[in-house]
């Protein structure tokens, strides 16, 4: 049978983030407006996250065995639902619901749709590209949120989001089926995940993930919520927060051709680092350009991370474990959403909100120093003198 156009899928997948940005900044926007303090806003975006991480698990394997197309669908399937319910949303639990459905689309969305790139000719460049049209989709609908909530309010934005997931399914359905035929899919559920944990790589994926879901994380929690307190209006607001988008666009198209070895120590670090100073520094000046310029260079500095660790997983994994092998490192992001919302809140109801940005970004320089020692860990030879390595 002749091979499916990828063209749907990505405009799907850039459909699907468009509803993602606008949740990003429009649920801890309406949470805020609703008074809800920071732990609590922090828990509404946080608690959800530990139902992610079984999803994220059972999405990777259930990509191994029915393919990616289908995995995708369900996907922008829990986008669409959770529009729906955030619509109806006036109070903490009705919204945790919402998230619930949120957390359990990105769960099943990140390791199918890496699948299908990966698995595509070319798959390290498909995979740059799955993070342009990623991101892409998210600077839209983050800039568009700002608008709706200025012109229209929040109920409109949340329509909007419920409409984009119904385009990504419409679009999903066209998708390459992005798995290996029937005789390499395992006969056990969670077998493909046994031999991967045996890796040391994988360990330092799932870092190389945190780190790199952390301007997520915040982004979707208190990112917004710092720039309404500086004074910006919900249009200077989207449009800033797409800045990070726009970031990690640049690295996804830039950088995807240029790894040639995923063993290279410096690339990773530095986005590290980069992350970190970014972060903390973002608190300093209220003027929308020096703040437009660390969301840019947050951007950049995890969309590069974010890559790094994808292809890293793509290197030591086979077409027929790649899905469980990515939702594995994506464990990583699922522990920053859980963990940063509830960390960051803590701090700003304690010490002020701009205070705990610059504590986070200190704690941020701290993991990145313990970046070498871990890979050094990760790469170094095993019992019986086989390296762990990317092959």
């Amino acid at each position: 049978m002749p091979r499916a156009s990828p063209i749907p899928f990505f405009i799907g997948c850039y459909a699907w983030n468009f509803a993602f940005g606008i949740s990003m900044m429009v649920v801890p926007l309406y949470a805020h407006q609703l008074n809800m303090s920071g732990v609590v806003i922090g828990s509404l975006i946080g608690i959800p996250v530990i139902a992610q991480i079984f999803f994220s698990l059972a999405g990777g394997a259930l990509t191994d065995r029915l393919g990616g197309r289908i995995m995708v669908l369900i996907a922008f399937t829990a986008m669409s639902a959770a529009g729906v319910v955030f619509y109806f949303a006036h109070s903490f639990f009705p919204l945790l619901l919402g998230q619930v459905l949120l957390v359990l689309s990105r769960a099943v969305y990140w390791p199918a749709s890496q699948t299908i790139a990966s698995n595509l000719p070319e798959g390290r460049v498909q995979l740059g590209r799955l993070s342009a049209f990623s991101n892409i989709g998210q600077i839209s609908g983050t800039a568009v949120a700002g608008f709706l909530l200025a012109q229209f309010g929040f109920q409109i934005a949340f329509l909007a989001l419920t409409f984009m997931g119904i385009i990504s399914f419409l679009l999903g359905i066209r998708s390459p089926l992005g798995a290996p035929g029937d005789e390499h899919r395992s006969a056990q559920f969670f077998s493909n995940f046994i031999p991967l944990l045996r890796r040391r790589t994988i360990y330092f994926a799932i870092m190389c993930a945190y780190v790199s879901a952390l301007p997520i994380s915040l982004g979707q929690s208190f990112f917004p919520i710092l720039l309404t307190e500086f004074g910006f209006a919900s249009q200077t607001t989207g449009s800033l927060l797409a800045l990070r988008a726009l970031g990690a666009v640049t690295a996804g198209l830039l950088v995807a051709r240029y790894i040639k070895s995923t063993s290279r120590r410096a690339l990773p670090l530095i986005s590290m680092i980069g992350v970190a100073a970014a972060i903390g520094f973002i608190p300093l000046s209220n003027n929308a350009i020096v703040v437009g310029f660390f969301l840019l260079g947050v951007g950049v500095s995890s969309g590069v991370m974010a890559l790094y660790y994808q292809i890293l997983v793509s290197d030591i994994s086979t077409p027929a474990s790649r899905g469980s092998a990515l939702a594995l490192a994506g464990l990583g992001w699922s522990l920053s959403h859980l963990t940063t919302p509830l960390f960051v809140g803590v701090l700003a109801d304690t010490f002020g909100l701009a205070n705990a940005f610059y504590i986070f970004g200190v704690v941020t320089l701290m993991l990145a120093m313990g970046f070498v020692p871990m890979q050094r860990w990760a790469v170094s030879p095993l019992v019986g003198g086989r390296v762990d390595a990317p092959t």
